[in-house]
């Protein structure tokens, strides 16, 4: 049967916004802005010389700015050569400085504009002098330090966040042992009670993603409709020094009116580790860095798990926002929009050869056999 959607899918009435990955845009807005630069330099009117002079000195202002700013850092990170770089001072100054790249361009710069200045000299030195004293005016003030956004674009695409580490953890952890055995131990599970899990559409681990980070360790607690009911066989494995470690998956029935329907389900476990960092003061983890980890941890585990092909059918991902007013039944209504909705994806996709014509018996009015092709004459 072919495949349907990815296994990941939001809470249905709910929407909770997850972010994608930065797609360049702020790149693409500096080359549209320089060239809008460009051309207002055109519509200017200025002597070729003096716009010259003037590019140059900017270049070498922005040279001294960032010599400068390594040294500073360079400064301290001489204290930390043992630790840091294995007693490696080129190791260090690399760390600080982009020493070829920001030496060539001073040089290079600096002579364009020495030999723009028709020799004066003491403007030369007046120029340099004024860009270091800018520079480090503003690295005495901490004004060169990058935005939140910055931040936030350069640990997610170094792979460096909270989210990034706790998601393959998780992954590589628990779910790259458990989901591929899933099928086998809910097979298992059938064939020892045949009426428990009817829909196979459904036999997939549900993963809840609460981006409040708040987990309800007893899921009958959480929500009166969602009942535990027992768990599937065990897996049995000897991992990192422990014999015979267990992993296992609770089933849970969840009412549906006069109807109860049978799931495995669970919480994404990392997510109490970002719930217990905002709630200590060591941590430095606020509220808002807590909700924009768990939606980066989302994002991140979604895409490691649609990449890993063991793992294709075996496992829902369901992330939502609980709403400010209290519901008594959220979760379980969350649960069954989307069994409901695995159900519907199961028998939407069909084979063409089955579903492009109604099949039809044709039936013979003589006694002799007749061509079922309908083209035959």
């Amino acid at each position: 049967m072919a495949q349907g959607p990815p296994h990941t899918a939001y809470a249905q009435g709910v929407g909770p916004r997850i972010p994608r990955a930065r797609a360049g845009r702020a790149q693409q807005a500096a080359g549209l802005l320089l060239a809008l630069s460009a051309a207002a330099l055109c519509l200017a009117g200025q002597p070729l010389a003096h716009t010259a002079r003037g590019l140059t000195a900017y270049f070498v202002a922005l040279q001294i700015g960032a010599v400068l700013k390594g040294t500073c850092y360079f400064a301290e990170e001489i204290f930390h050569l043992e630790a840091r770089y294995r007693g490696s001072l080129s190791r260090a100054l690399s760390a600080c400085l982009h020493v070829r790249w920001h030496a060539t361009l001073l040089v290079v710069s600096g002579l364009a504009h020495a030999a723009l200045l028709d020799g004066d000299g003491h403007s030369l030195g007046l120029h340099f002098i004024l860009a270091c004293c800018c520079q480090l005016l503003f690295l005495a003030l901490g004004l060169h330090k990058p935005s939140a956004v910055e931040i936030s674009e350069m640990s997610e695409r170094s792979k460096q966040n909270v989210a990034h580490g706790l998601a393959w953890s998780y992954y590589v952890g628990y779910l790259k042992i458990v989901l591929p055995r899933l099928k086998e131990s809910m097979e298992k599970f059938s064939r020892a009670n045949p009426n428990v899990l009817a829909h196979r559409e459904t036999w997939k681990l549900h993963i809840l993603v609460p981006l409040s980070c708040d987990i309800c360790d007893d899921l009958e607690k959480a929500d009166s409709n969602i009942q535990y009911l027992m768990d599937l066989p065990e897996t049995t494995l000897t991992r990192a020094g422990t014999k015979r470690r267990v992993y296992k998956h609770s089933l849970y029935v969840i009412r549906d009116e006069d109807k109860l329907r049978t799931c495995a389900v669970e919480f994404a476990t990392p997510l109490q580790s970002l719930y217990a960092m905002s709630q200590d003061e060591a941590a430095a983890f606020s509220r808002e860095d807590r909700v924009e980890q768990a939606k980066l941890f989302y994002r991140t585990l979604e895409e490691i798990l649609q990449g890993a092909k063991e793992c294709v059918g075996t496992y829902r991902l369901i992330a939502y926002e609980e709403s400010e007013e209290a519901e008594p039944h959220f979760l379980s209504r969350a649960l069954l929009q989307h069994l409901q909705q695995q159900r519907q994806e199961e028998y939407a996709v069909c084979p063409d050869t089955l579903c492009s014509a109604e099949l039809s018996l044709q039936i013979s009015e003589s006694d002799l056999p007749q061509p079922l092709r309908s083209d035959c004459p």
